[in-house]
C-alpha cells in the first residue's frame, strides 16, 4: 500500500479511532498500586502472561512491601515466592539488582525519569515507558510489547522490526495524547483478533484499513 506520510497518519487515526469504539474498557494489564509494584510486575512479565505475572504478584505484593524487602531477601526465597513464572530465576536476580539500585541512588523510590529508570539493572526503553505512563502519568513514548510491535507491522504503520524503530513510527504518525492508551488497544486486538498466527481478517474491524503485511492470503 504506496501512500504518503499524511495518508499513513490519517489511517492510523482512523484504526485508533476503531479500536476505541472495539475496546471501549481496555486498560492497561498488569495489577499494581505503587510505582515500585509496577516496576516488580513489569519485570517479571517479559515473556510471561500478564494473567500468570497478577497471579503471582498478588501474594508477592503481601510479602515484599519496599525496594529493601526486596534487596535483602535471601536469593532463594525470592525465587521460590516466583517459581510460577518463566525463568523466575533470572527475574529474582534482575529484581533485586533494581531495588539494590533503588536503596543505594534514589532512597528506595522508583524515580520519575526516563534516563534515572533506564539506569535501573534490567530495566529498558519499554519498561520504563511503562512505569512513566501507567504508575506516573507521564508519557515520553509508546510501549512496544509483542502485540504493538506485530499489529504495527501488520498494519504498515511500520516496516522496522526493532522495538525503538517502531515506538518512533507510532509516535510520528499519532498525537501524544493517544501515546499511553495506544498500546492497551493493541494488545487486547492482538489477542482477540489479530493473533500471531491464523489472524481472524474477515471479522476483524480493522480489515478494510490494514496493509497485511506477512499475512497469507
Amino acid at each position: 500500500m504506496d501512500e504518503t506520510m499524511e495518508q499513513t497518519r490519517q489511517r492510523a487515526q482512523q484504526i485508533l479511532e476503531r479500536l476505541k469504539a472495539q475496546y471501549p474498557d481496555a486498560k492497561y494489564y498488569l495489577n499494581f498500586s505503587n510505582p515500585l509494584e509496577l516496576l516488580v510486575a513489569a519485570i517479571l512479565s517479559a515473556q510471561a502472561r500478564d494473567e500468570a505475572v497478577n497471579a503471582v504478584t498478588a501474594e508477592l505484593f503481601q510479602k515484599y512491601k519496599t525496594a529493601e524487602d526486596y534487596a535483602t531477601a535471601p536469593l532463594e526465597r525470592l525465587e521460590n515466592d516466583l517459581r510460577k513464572i518463566n525463568f523466575y530465576r533470572n527475574k529474582a536476580r534482575a529484581i533485586q539488582a533494581a531495588c539494590r539500585a533503588l536503596v543505594e541512588r534514589h532512597g528506595g523510590r522508583v524515580p520519575d525519569t526516563m534516563e534515572a529508570l533506564t539506569k535501573l539493572p534490567g530495566v529498558g526503553r519499554k519498561t520504563a515507558n511503562a512505569i512513566l505512563a501507567n504508575a506516573f502519568d507521564k508519557v515520553e513514548g509508546i510501549v512496544v510489547d509483542t502485540h504493538v510491535a506485530r499489529l504495527s507491522r501488520r498494519l504498515g504503520l511500520t516496516a522496522h522490526d526493532d522495538p525503538e524503530g517502531i515506538e518512533r513510527d507510532l509516535m510520528a504518525l499519532l498525537p501524544k495524547s493517544e501515546w499511553k492508551r495506544l498500546p492497551w488497544l493493541m494488545k487486547a486486538h492482538g489477542r482477540a483478533v489479530c493473533t500471531p498466527r491464523a489472524p481472524k481478517c474477515p471479522r476483524c474491524v480493522l480489515n478494510d484499513l490494514c496493509s497485511k503485511v506477512g499475512v497469507q492470503r
